[in-house]
């Protein structure tokens, strides 16, 4: 679980990335196709949509790579004629998931997109330790048997 420290963090990450890459969006997705955190303009572009379709081609992509005995291909780009998208894994089962266009160059932005990888993982290693020393949430209450929460 994501604080909203942890989600500030990541998001600064995002926006640095973008900057230096000259890219137009990027978020961190996790395998299952939710947005955890995002950065720049898609414009209308259904984001919902997008990170489910983008996690769904990148667990394509992973079989794939086990046919050819690879334990996981480690970034996957697809080239448009406008548009381009570059997803590069994880640790945590994540996905980085960036969008650019013809301003810039997919040799700028994956060697960007090496690099936040980098600190992305960190980041998230160190909320999966704050997650792990943090006790349960604990509420006070018998829910199954409050009957004014049901009046």
């Amino acid at each position: 679980m994501l604080t909203a420290e942890d989600q500030m963090a990541i998001e600064q990450r995002l926006a640095d990335f973008l900057a230096k890459s000259e890219a137009q969006w990027s978020a961190l997705v996790d395998k299952g196709g939710n947005l955890f955190a995002q950065c720049g303009d898609t414009g209308t572009l259904d984001l919902s949509i997008l990170s489910a379709l983008a996690a769904g081609s990148f667990a394509a992509t992973h079989e794939l790579a086990k046919r050819l005995g690879e334990s996981e291909f480690s970034a996957l780009y697809h080239e448009g004629h406008g548009q381009h998208i570059l997803m590069s894994a994880l640790h945590h089962e994540c996905l980085l998931v960036t969008i650019f266009g013809e301003k810039t160059n997919i040799g700028l932005v994956r060697f960007y997109a090496q690099q936040v990888t980098i600190t992305l993982n960190e980041l998230l290693q160190q909320a999966r330790e704050k997650e792990a020393i943090s006790g349960p949430l604990l509420l006070d209450g018998d829910f199954l048997n409050d009957q004014a929460a049901i009046t």
